[in-house]
């Protein structure tokens, strides 16, 4: 079976399912309900390592590696998805317009019989001019000036919609994909760094959501608190989110009208997910994490950052029987998994810590997993207040090591999120803080002091897996007394 992976980085799961709403008016992301339609959406999957570079560090390996890894190149030693696949007479391609996986000596690609990086986003140094650009914003409310203005020159010649990166990108996997599909099986994998801020498309794609607004626009907001911002500023980066994410559904609609063109349906499987989601307002953040100047700090992985899209459309052959809407607690190593359960290839060879989904689309079977897990790397032990994420049928546990003292002081540093150095930094309260979401989606209620030995029921858990991941005694000690479960 052919594959086609196309990750989009930053794509909340309630944009992508409908459930985003802005001024009234729900995302309209067409191709992406199309394909949900057409395939099985699991509607309980969560982000494992967190957040972009981790992410893709899972899903090439099929492993959690946020136990032993940090934002950092990919590992020359570990086997990695294109490498198991060429084991069955696979030819791969990546094509990717996200950054950080490639610059720097990342070398994502790895494995990849061919691979292809549409330059531009974000901080990417790839222009120089013009010399001078016009801030969209105030700059005290840009996460970095520097990079707001590296990413206009990036961009500064666009005049069509297929000028913007996504559309650069869904073209160049269409190429590949005419030059490729036939007499061999082909893996694909697709990245896209949109809807991740700066929030620029096409100015139609905002007004579709926000006409009238007439202020600034802040395309490349602060991390922390949002209270720095009006609520129609706010508001207004809800807008311009969504119309990023309705870009990137469209060119995600040609990719699939090609697919359909070349009558690859009969034998491809398509895969959609994402990295996790991002805080426009909720919580009272906006971001996904805490970053104020030369500080980085992490927040908790609530459901809007936690929580991901992931859709599955199987080939016409195996879609017999098939289930729409699966409530199964995926993770990133699962898709590892499923690909190469569909290649004919055994996950236990390579290591594989996730399950194929095949099974729970056709036919069912026994959970896939009690609870997922949601994670920065933990190797910093607390001292930017990392907090994990235990999310059951159930509940939702943001767990917070107390740890040694020592922890939280020591100066150590990260390149989370976007390949800056940053020292790690706590911010505010750091606790730890449990959910019902049976009755609270929207996770208002911490009920953690009445529940308490249930939370440390769901701590053992948690130690117990990191222990099966091998996880080092240094870095699964500060876990094993957390804050509020005394």
């Amino acid at each position: 079976m052919n594959v086609i992976l196309i990750i989009a980085d930053t794509f909340r799961y309630d944009c992508a399912t409908g459930g985003f709403i802005v001024k009234g008016k729900p995302a309209q992301l067409r191709n992406l309900e199309r394909l949900r339609r057409e395939g099985a959406s699991f509607d309980r999957a969560y982000t494992g390592s967190f957040p972009t570079v981790p992410n893709r560090h899972d899903v090439l390996t099929g492993r959690y590696t946020f136990v032993y890894s940090d934002w950092q190149p990919l590992p020359p030693d570990e086997p990695v998805l294109p490498e198991m696949l060429r084991q069955a007479g696979y030819v791969s391609a990546m094509i990717a317009d996200t950054p950080h996986i490639l610059k720097d000596g990342f070398h994502y690609d790895r494995g990849f019989d061919a691979w292809q990086w549409i330059r531009g986003q974000e901080n990417d140094r790839y222009r120089t001019d013009p010399k001078d650009v016009e801030l969209p914003c105030r700059p005290e409310k840009l996460r970095s000036v520097q990079t707001t203005v590296q990413h206009m020159r990036n961009n500064a010649s666009r005049v069509r919609e297929e000028d913007w990166i996504p559309a650069k990108t869904a073209t160049a996997a269409i190429d590949w994909l005419n030059g490729n599909h036939a007499n061999r099986p082909f893996f694909l994998y697709v990245d896209f760094f949109d809807p991740h801020e700066p929030w620029d498309p096409p100015r139609e794609y905002v007004d579709a959501y926000d006409a009238d607004w007439i202020g600034e626009e802040v395309t490349y907001p602060m991390y922390g608190p949002c209270d720095y911002l009006t609520s129609g500023e706010l508001e207004h980066c809800r807008a311009m989110y969504a119309g990023e994410a309705t870009l990137v559904d469209a060119w995600i609609g040609r990719v699939l009208d090609e697919v359909e063109a070349l009558g690859l349906y009969e034998d491809t499987a398509i895969i959609f997910t994402s990295d996790h989601g991002f805080y426009l307002g909720e919580h009272g953040l906006i971001g996904k994490s805490i970053i104020m100047g030369d500080f980085y700090g992490s927040a908790p992985l609530y459901e809007e950052v936690a929580h991901i899209p992931l859709f599955v459309r199987l080939p016409d052959g195996l879609r017999r029987g098939r289930r729409s809407t699966i409530s199964e607690l995926a993770q990133p190593v699962d898709t590892t998994a499923t690909i190469l359960e569909l290649a004919g290839l055994d996950c236990g060879k390579y290591g594989v810590q996730g399950k194929p989904l095949i099974p729970y689309i056709i036919g069912g079977g026994e959970p896939l997993r009690d609870f997922a897990v949601s994670s920065p790397p933990i190797i910093h032990r607390q001292s930017a207040g990392t907090r994990a994420t235990i999310t059951t049928r159930k509940w939702s546990l943001i767990l917070a090591p107390a740890g040694p003292s020592s922890d939280a002081e020591r100066m150590e540093f990260t390149m989370m999120v976007d390949g800056v150095r940053r020292v790690l930094r706590p911010y505010g309260k750091v606790k730890s803080e449990l959910y019902d979401m049976s009755c609270d989606r929207l996770q208002q209620h911490d009920v953690l002091r009445g529940n308490v030995r249930l939370a440390m029921d769901l701590q053992r858990e948690f130690i117990e897996l990191l222990r099966g991941l091998g996880a080092r005694d240094e870095f699964m000690a500060p876990w094993l007394n957390c804050r509020g479960l005394q």
